[in-house]
């Protein structure tokens, strides 16, 4: 049965996601097609400034506490992160993580399709273990097999790029309740604890041939397993490893603060829009339109991140093929 603290996370992460699409992200879309480059920007940041709000939401209004121990991440550093994945929501609860290493606005998601579709851990490990069995490895307790073929995909290119330092393997584990998927959450169930255990490994000390990182990434989840049996079947928390809680990059006064602005900024901004709207005829047809455009874009190219791969591709090669022109 849905409870109140649910159907108020759900609604206001719903209007606040929305509204800010539209009056906050809605403007700059012409921008995209002039400078790429500017247009991420401005998105990364506003796209953050959303972000705060179910971390907000779940420490402040509902009292979810996060523990994070292990190695330290690095400001400004370009990382991947591993994670492992006990429910469908662990994607969201890492942002309670990121946020106090001002990751957030730089943080993409790259999630298993069958996370999608599949409701509950247990479904997916069932999936999991088949493959293991297909495949002659060994069937984990607490973790789902890794798909390496993603990741050592983007490790390739971005490392080809020079565009990686370092890859964070994040262990996240559940001390208490584990909300499994949106429906948990719409009745009330939140976790009580989260613990995040990280691990640094420089770019550098990765294997470079494609099997020697598939081996790699499979070694991590071996370790994952272990330390998930150790948290589970211990005292509940990676204080085994031996490694300290990690301060955050912010204080926790700061961390504190932006909690609260993030409450009281979001709280106000959906009434102001449909406020707005109700005053203004101008601000209505602005409304009505960049719905139709969000709706046609989607159906036509799949989405703005394909339409604004384009716009850069298309910008950068231009520059390109003028110099051949030129010689």
């Amino acid at each position: 049965m849905a409870s109140w603290k649910g159907i108020y996370f759900i609604l206001t992460l719903f209007w606040g996601s929305f509204f800010g699409s539209i009056f906050m992200l809605g403007p700059f879309l012409p921008l995209m097609f002039v400078n790429p480059s500017w247009y991420r920007w401005i998105n990364n940041r506003l796209v953050a400034t959303w972000l705060t709000l179910p971390v907000a939401l779940l420490e402040t209004m509902f009292g979810v506490k996060v523990i994070i121990t292990g190695d330290a991440f690095v400001p400004g550093e370009r990382s991947v992160i591993i994670m492992n994945h006990r429910t469908r929501m662990d994607w969201m609860f890492l942002w309670n993580c990121l946020m106090r290493y001002s990751y957030l606005r730089l943080e993409k998601i790259c999630l298993k399709a069958s996370l999608k579709s599949v409701p509950g851990f247990e479904n997916s490990k069932a999936r999991s273990n088949a493959f293991a069995e297909k495949n002659g490895l060994q069937k984990y307790e607490y973790v789902l097999h890794p798909r390496t073929t993603g990741f050592t995909f983007v490790v390739d290119h971005l490392r080809e790029g020079k565009n990686l330092d370092a890859i964070h393997d994040i262990t996240v584990a559940y001390p208490h309740n584990i909300p499994q998927s949106e429906k948990h959450l719409l009745q009330g169930d939140f976790p009580r604890e989260i613990h995040f255990h990280v691990h640094r490994y420089p770019i550098d000390t990765l294997p470079t041939s494609k099997e020697d990182l598939q081996l790699w990434c499979h070694k991590r989840w071996e370790e994952k397993e272990e330390r998930l049996r150790s948290f589970y079947q211990g005292e509940k928390n990676f204080y085994f490893t031996g490694q300290s809680v990690i301060p955050p990059c912010k204080s926790e006064l700061r961390v504190f603060v932006v909690k609260l602005l993030s409450i009281l900024y979001w709280t106000l901004f959906s009434p102001a829009m449909c406020l707005l709207i109700y005053l203004y005829g101008l601000v209505r047809w602005y409304f009505i339109i960049t719905i139709v455009i969000f709706v046609l874009q989607e159906r036509i190219f799949g989405g703005l991140e394909i339409i604004e791969l384009a716009c850069y591709r298309l910008l950068h090669k231009q520059p390109h093929l003028n110099s051949k022109k030129n010689e």
